[in-house]
């Protein structure tokens, strides 16, 4: 993990020529660092990821159905239920990022998957539609904790050059679980009910707590063993430059702050672009069966398939693109897919509309949710990632909580159809402020640098 590694700092002045190869090779400059993305530890968050949000929306999509049914529950309720997990999962993030800057990782990875749990096995258990709602508060309080903590660590494995494209690949996994969640609880609990769905949700939790210790463990014995290293390099590095005459001023960097840091303001944009593109989705996890049975489709669910095959294709090729020309490149295209798929959508009566509209929606979708949580990685320094990702998280679930409200008001006063119509104006005013902020950026002039960092690995 970055925050681990010590640092030398060299002026313009005393940058090493050809002569002082040897020296560079010591230090290992950073840009030249190994990145390799596809390692065993890359590939275990990324299956737990996908469980952390498979977990999420089987039992969110499902959920109005199962409570019109057996709560007899409006509107209002229906919302409410998305509404207060989400707010549940903001207020445990504003504690949790500082924790993780603190490096409390463990007890908040734990801590969060226990009360999840807990708050998931509660469903079964709750008689009224008000002990309900309690459980998903509960649930929501633990899901904030530990869906903050995954991404948080996998930025810390992720090769710098290789963030865009490492942090694409890894959101597929939510962006997947967003999409097929729905399909495969709505198909569950039409078929077998909604208990299945609990102890499903249930063992996924519980699958997750083995994959996480040896997850932990394996990092923190990584992390001593790079710090033995990183200090005879950097001893071996200092003696060298100290042999050839070079003066070598020596940052230490500590491992962790000695408290947390100010939040980054940086961060504000990408949010605001995240939260209004997650107005959108609110409607759809929340309304899309009800929908359905207006437009007399016989599975609506199957948005959500062809939602998933969309951003399968993109996200290979969105990640390299912000690599390359950063996230202006990918703001308008995106965000225009998104309007037309949410046009499609409220003219949608067969499955052809259906599926042309989650095509649409979801080459937007992949291409923008990735690249707005790699935007808020890269602008904090690496020990302030577990504030960018929880800021990340909580535009996103504060979206869909707010979407869920709004969107749910407009079609009780007039249609899902019109609902769906008037979401494509949350994306209009996601191209102005992305305007608006391509138009500055323009404007701002590139920041000369006046020192050059060699890292000692």
């Amino acid at each position: 993990m970055e925050h681990t590694n010590k640092e030398n700092l060299l002026s313009k002045d005393s940058l090493p020529s050809q002569q002082d190869q040897p020296l560079t090779e010591i230090a290992n400059i950073d840009a030249d660092a190994p990145s390799r993305l596809w390692t065993k530890e890359f590939l275990i968050l990324t299956a737990c990821n996908l469980l952390v949000f498979l977990n999420l929306h089987m039992i969110l999509s499902s959920l109005p159905l199962y409570m019109r049914e057996h709560y007899n529950a409006g509107d209002f309720y229906v919302s409410l239920c998305t509404s207060l997990m989400a707010l549940a999962a903001i207020v445990s993030r504003l504690f949790s990022a500082r924790a993780l800057e603190l490096g409390k990782r463990n007890v908040i990875l734990f801590g969060g998957l226990l009360i999840a749990l807990l708050g998931t096995i509660g469903y079964y258990f709750s008689a009224t539609i008000i002990l309900l709602l309690v459980m998903r508060v509960i649930f929501g309080f633990g899901f904030g904790m530990y869906s903050t903590t995954f991404p948080t660590m996998v930025s810390d494995i992720i090769p710098r050059k290789r963030m865009g494209e490492g942090m694409g690949y890894f959101g597929l996994s939510t962006t997947i679980s967003m999409s097929m969640g729905p399909l495969i609880g709505m198909s569950i609990e039409k078929q077998y009910g909604f208990t299945p769905l609990i102890i499903i949700g249930s063992i996924f939790i519980l699958i997750l707590f083995p994959l996480a210790y040896s997850l932990v463990k394996g990092q923190d014995k990584k992390i001593a063993e790079q710090k033995i290293i990183a200090d005879q390099r950097k001893l071996a590095a200092q003696a060298k430059a100290a042999s050839e005459g070079i003066v070598v001023e020596t940052i230490d960097t500590p491992s962790l702050p000695a408290k947390a840091s100010k939040f980054e303001k940086k961060l504000l944009l990408p949010s605001l672009l995240n939260f209004l593109m997650s107005l959108t989705y609110g409607g759809l996890v929340s309304f899309i069966a009800l929908f359905g049975k207006e437009a007399h489709l016989a599975n609506p669910g199957y948005f959500f398939l062809f939602n998933a095959l969309a951003v399968i294709a993109v996200r290979p090729f969105s990640g390299k693109i912000y690599d390359s020309k950063g996230p202006k490149a990918l703001i308008i295209p995106g965000a225009v897919l998104l309007i037309a798929g949410l046009l499609l959508l409220s003219f949608a009566h067969s499955t052809l509309g259906l599926f042309g509209s989650a095509i649409c929606y979801g080459l937007g979708w992949g291409a923008l949710q990735p690249t707005m949580q790699t935007w808020m990685i890269q602008v904090v320094n690496p020990h302030q990632r577990g504030m960018a990702n929880g800021m990340f998280l909580n535009s996103l679930d504060m979206g869909v909580a707010l979407g869920a409200m709004i969107l749910g008001a407009i079609a009780g006063i007039t249609s899902y159809t019109s609902m769906y119509r008037f979401s494509a104006l949350f994306i209009v005013l996601y191209i102005l402020v992305g305007i608006v902020y391509m138009i500055k950026a323009k404007g701002t002039p590139a920041q000369t640098q006046h020192s050059i960092h060699i890292k000692i690995k």
